[in-house]
């Protein structure tokens, strides 16, 4: 794949995320809220650990057993959860997308 190709796929999975991510913070009114890559999920979008679960579930509506969250999140500890960004999960998506492509 063409570093093209990836940059393109991360623009379009950042699209898909920030609407699955927008859903979650319509309930707190952050809806509005920018997202780009350097967001933080903790202290950027105030995301709780319950909010990591739903978003778990809409990524595996949206892309099936190709993305899984649970995994990616494992492997990481809390310090490394709390400071994870969206552009993180974004390289994971494409990543796992391509290597099940």
């Amino acid at each position: 794949m063409s570093i093209e190709t990836t940059a393109a796929n991360e623009v379009t999975v950042l699209a898909q995320l920030s609407g699955m991510l927008r859903e979650l913070l319509e309930e707190y009114g952050l809806d509005d809220t920018e997202i780009t890559m350097e967001t933080t999920f903790h202290d950027d979008l105030e995301l709780e650990s319950v909010d990591l679960v739903a978003l778990s579930g809409q990524l595996r509506e949206h892309y099936g057993d190709r993305v899984n969250f649970a995994n990616f999140i494992a492997e990481r500890d809390l310090d490394e959860i709390i400071a994870l960004t969206v552009g993180e999960l974004v390289r994971y998506i494409v990543a796992s997308l391509q290597a099940t492509a």
